[in-house]
């Protein structure tokens, strides 16, 4: 008896062929009908028959003559379109809104920030003045022939997972602030993704970060833990090249993460936990170095820094007790979810050379084995992570299903 295939096989292996096309041409740059047939493992008569659909879609564009990977005459390579579909990725911070657009290639094509504090603003004037970047930046995609195909937005908070809804953002004094309630009229009819920015900041590692992970779903998995820090800490863990949410979505709570039980009252009602020692506000108060001047957090952050260079003791003290802490913290999560790397995100990037040793060392005296102590390094990312993570969610989006983004024709 003959087997039925299943209801819509054709057209869902048809999909999947477009997308690996799509995603065999961003990893690969120029590349010929030849070579990505041999990248894929599909005949070149049926890359060719993709490869068509796909120009006609708007996707692809010819280059002219390129390798063919093979023997004969060079084929016309073939490049992602930097006209068409793009992503919206936002990023609220305490003190910062970030919003850019990201083309198919991965080009940032129009980018805007504020830098003006958010954390006593209220979502409501806060989103509003997201609202407003939002328009800049779609004015100027527009402009360059790029249209929106969806909107992500990271917070430093809660994100219920499944939802757009913000659950607790202590830093912000947000609770239960559902963000599409606010920013539909700004994005009309786009898809809205919310997520945690250390969420955001680790994907976008995984994607952009490394040689491997970086545009191509068939490439090796990664397992790393990515630590963004701001005003709060979080940490985005990704384990067999997947992330790891967590059955509400608030996977990755590090600063909460108690490394002194009897330490200082947190905001989020314990005590000791890894933000009252790492914490951007614990560091700086350590040091002796105020917020409240000209130039505010960055400032601060720049003052420490030099201080640190210059040898003065209070600020490699604080670095040192940060780095301890974080090492005690991230003890725990090494040795659970056995991580090949640690990657230093945000404002902890520019403290490295000083939080580094004292991390490290507490890895190795704490981890299972020393077999088991993962790599330390920092983001490749920096403090562009969250939105940039969030822009390439959206373009991904497209190159995983790309026929409902078509161009007319």
């Amino acid at each position: 008896m003959a087997v039925v295939p299943p209801p819509n096989s054709q057209q869902e292996m048809r999909r999947r062929n477009l997308s690996r096309v799509l995603y065999a041409v961003a990893g690969a740059g120029p590349v010929s009908r030849a070579a990505i047939a041999a990248r894929i493992g599909l005949t070149r008569a049926s890359v060719s028959t993709l490869v068509e659909e796909l120009l006609r879609a708007g996707f692809l564009v010819e280059l002219g003559p390129g390798r063919s990977g093979g023997v004969g005459r060079p084929g016309n390579a073939l490049s992602l379109t930097g006209m068409g579909p793009c992503g919206l990725g936002a990023e609220i911070g305490v003190d910062h809104l970030t919003v850019c657009a990201v083309d198919l290639a991965g080009q940032v094509r129009a980018r805007s920030v504020e830098e003006r504090p958010n954390g006593e603003a209220g979502p409501d004037s806060v989103l509003r003045r997201l609202s407003s970047l939002l328009d800049q930046v779609t004015g100027a995609a527009g402009a360059a022939g790029l249209r929106p195909a969806g909107l992500a937005v990271a917070v430093p908070g809660l994100v219920t997972r499944g939802s757009t809804t913000v659950a607790r953002a202590p830093n912000l004094g947000w609770y239960e602030t559902d963000l599409a309630a606010h920013l539909g009229a700004a994005v009309p009819g786009l898809p809205l993704t919310v997520e945690n920015e250390a969420n955001f900041g680790a994907l976008a590692e995984l994607w952009l970060g490394g040689e491997k992970g970086r545009t191509c779903p068939e490439s090796a998995p990664l397992d790393f833990i990515h630590v963004s820090a701001e005003v709060g800490i979080g940490a985005g863990v990704v384990l067999d090249g997947e992330l790891l949410r967590g059955t509400r979505g608030f996977a990755g709570e590090l600063g909460h993460v108690p490394v002194q039980p009897d330490g200082p009252r947190c905001a989020c009602g314990g005590s000791g936990c890894l933000e009252q020692y790492a914490g951007e506000a614990a560091l700086l108060r350590a040091a002796g170095i105020s917020v409240h001047g000209a130039g505010g957090r960055s400032a601060a952050l720049a003052r420490l820094r030099a201080l640190a260079d210059e040898g003065d003791e209070a600020a490699l003290r604080a670095l040192r007790r940060a780095g301890k802490a974080l090492g005690i913290a991230l003890t725990g999560a090494v040795n659970l979810l056995d991580p090949r790397a640690v990657l230093l995100g945000g404002a902890l990037s520019g403290l490295a050379p000083w939080l580094l040793p004292a991390l490290e060392r507490e890895l190795r005296g704490r981890a299972a084995t020393q077999t088991s102590v993962p790599e330390v390094a920092v983001s490749a990312m920096g403090g562009d992570g969250p939105s940039l993570g969030a822009a390439h969610s959206v373009v991904r989006a497209v190159l995983d299903d790309p026929l409902p983004y078509a161009v007319a024709r």
